[in-house]
């Protein structure tokens, strides 16, 4: 029971936070299905922001004046146990957006947009795991995946449901899980990204958590870090010489933001329910955003 608890939460704690800019995030997770384990996780995310970074200087409302920005998420997560250390992941965002005063974008010419935004498909493989002493087990493992607009959207503009561009990402990880099942995550990660119509920078993530779980509840913090290679800053020359707010998808998008997850099963182990809250801690032509997520956790196999 206490295994099942354990990687029940894997669909609870990967809900995408997207953000008119789409993040690069650490996207999979240290643990591992076993063989045949479905685990599939709907969940509904709010998220809002009045301020905003220009550059580095954090300012009120955001680039285009559009006052207080929120978005409402309804997000399908699935994930399958190929074998015991070979796993496969897909993840799909519906997203609604819109400026709180009702002033409309200036390159979408409306207050607000909905669709889906980007399929997001993942392989994650353990490379290797061993017993240190008697003190826990250390495993690495490898995650390879892409992300591939599907919905018809605008990728220009604050309101935008993201870039609209294709993501490639490899993550490398490392678990520690010890004994009285405290355990502590390691995450690196590159994404390369591909548009034909913006030169959307490329991106490092990192990610670090810890966390705790037993038959009864799981919990972890994790700190998310993302440095884009290059790109613009909002408000320079260059970048209203590449067309304002339509130049969004080249900005540098840097972030630093800390999140919280509870997972509790609630009924044989089978579906359990999930909590997150996420909140920006740092940025660069990035919002100050936070968010709260709740989600249904459901393990049919």
């Amino acid at each position: 029971m206490l295994h099942k608890s354990k990687k029940s939460l894997i669909g609870a704690v990967l809900l995408l936070l997207i953000s008119p800019s789409v993040m690069a995030q650490t996207e999979v997770s240290g643990f591992y299905p076993q063989k045949n384990e479905l685990t599939i996780a709907p969940s509904y995310s709010y998220k809002s922001y009045d301020k905003f970074y220009i550059g580095t200087e954090l300012n009120d409302g955001n680039p285009a004046g559009l006052g207080s920005i929120s978005s409402s998420i309804i997000n399908l997560f699935g994930e399958y146990g190929i074998t015991n250390w070979l796993s496969a992941s897909i993840n799909l965002p519906y997203i609604y957006i819109e400026s709180e005063t009702g002033a409309p974008d200036p390159v979408l010419g409306e207050s607000s947009t909905s669709g889906l935004q980007d399929l997001s498909l993942f392989v994650k493989g353990k490379i290797a795991g061993t017993k240190v002493s008697n003190l826990g087990n250390l495993e690495v493992g490898a995650a390879l995946g892409a992300s591939i607009p599907i919905g018809d959207y605008e990728g220009e503009g604050v309101l935008s449901l993201g870039n609209n561009a294709n993501a490639y990402n490899l993550n490398l990880l490392a678990q520690f899980t010890s004994s009285i099942n405290v355990f502590t995550e390691l995450q690196a990660g590159y994404s390369l990204k591909e548009s034909s119509e913006h030169a959307v920078p490329n991106a490092m993530v990192y990610g670090a958590k810890v966390g705790y779980f037993n038959r009864y509840f799981y919990v972890h913090a994790q700190l998310a870090i993302q440095d884009s290679m290059d790109g613009l800053d909002i408000g320079t020359p260059e970048f209203a010489a590449a067309g304002g707010p339509a130049a969004l998808p080249q900005t540098e998008v840097d972030f630093t933001n800390i999140n919280f997850n509870l997972y509790v099963p609630v009924y044989k182990n089978s579906i359990g329910v999930s909590t997150a809250y996420n909140q920006n801690l740092d940025g660069r032509n990035f919002s100050k955003e936070s968010s709260f997520s709740l989600g249904l956790v459901y393990k049919p196999l």
